[in-house]
């Protein structure tokens, strides 16, 4: 993997740089400072991921993000701040993680771990050229690497805002999201998460034939239906797997659900 770290501050530069070479194989072919040369560089360049700071000169991290984020080939983003209140727009801009000041070492660590495996799984069947472009193999792709939306929703990613960290997450470990104001609470086998987006956004950004919006306050995975229990006005109650939960299918729903089930 190829990496730009856009930092203004060099101290900072210097130690993620020596944490990036200490916890993972990845190359830093550059370190910069300003928004702009980052655009200019990135012309002539492609890289794999960009640690980027928002505090920088010329043009703002969010900012350019936003312009990256119109690649054909678009790099993993990972913010690197001082600032919190900028983690539900990262979040919008779907960054790979959002990593605070001053550094935690085991986090970093634990973020290049999930970078290089991310990465890796996404790029099965690829490798790089001598000029540092990626290109086709023949080679098979990993088991149980998935690369679209339309394989039964397994291996897409999305993600999870917690704690102002974002969470990279199998959408397959999604079990149902439930709406709350202006909120949407998401639960996975590995906790609840409570995104700063409508229900239908959310929805829009699922494998539209694994996730069904079974009520106009619920949605639901599935393909983690454990049971379903008639209720009152021929509706129905969805009891999931590993979850005491149950979400409710609206009498608007139900027609739809039952040719899905084919019940």
């Amino acid at each position: 993997m190829r990496a730009l770290i856009v930092e203004d501050e060099i101290p900072a530069s210097e130690e993620l740089n020596y944490l990036v070479q200490e916890h993972s194989k990845i190359e830093v072919v550059a370190c910069l400072e300003d928004g702009l040369d980052v655009l200019k560089f990135l012309q002539e360049q492609e890289v794999d991921v960009i640690f980027l700071d928002i505090n920088i000169p010329s043009l703002d991290g969010m900012m350019l993000a936003h312009h990256i984020g119109k690649f054909a080939r678009k790099p993993y983003i990972v913010f690197t701040t001082a600032y919190k209140e900028h983690a539900a727009e990262a979040f919008e801009l779907e960054a790979f993680d959002y990593i605070l000041k001053p550094y935690d070492e085991k986090r970093i660590a634990a973020m290049l771990h999930k970078l290089e495996t991310t990465f890796k799984r996404d790029h099965a069947g690829e490798e790089q050229g001598e000029d540092g472009q990626t290109h086709l193999t023949d080679e098979p792709p990993i088991q149980g690497a998935v690369h679209t939306a339309s394989d039964a929703g397994t291996g897409k990613r999305i993600n999870l805002l917690r704690n102002d960290n974002i969470i990279v997450t199998d959408t397959a470990d999604i079990y149902y999201a439930e709406a709350q104001e202006k909120v949407t609470k998401v639960y996975t086998k590995n906790g609840e998460f409570t995104m700063p987006v409508s229900i239908t956004d959310f929805h829009g950004r699922l494998p539209q034939e694994t996730f069904f919006r079974c009520h106009r306050s619920y949605l639901v995975n599935l393909s983690q239906i454990r049971e379903i229990v008639p209720w009152f006005n021929n509706t129905y109650l969805l009891r999931l797997r590993d979850l005491e939960a149950e979400v409710p299918v609206s009498r608007g729903k139900v027609k739809e659900f039952r040719q899905l089930m084919r019940i």
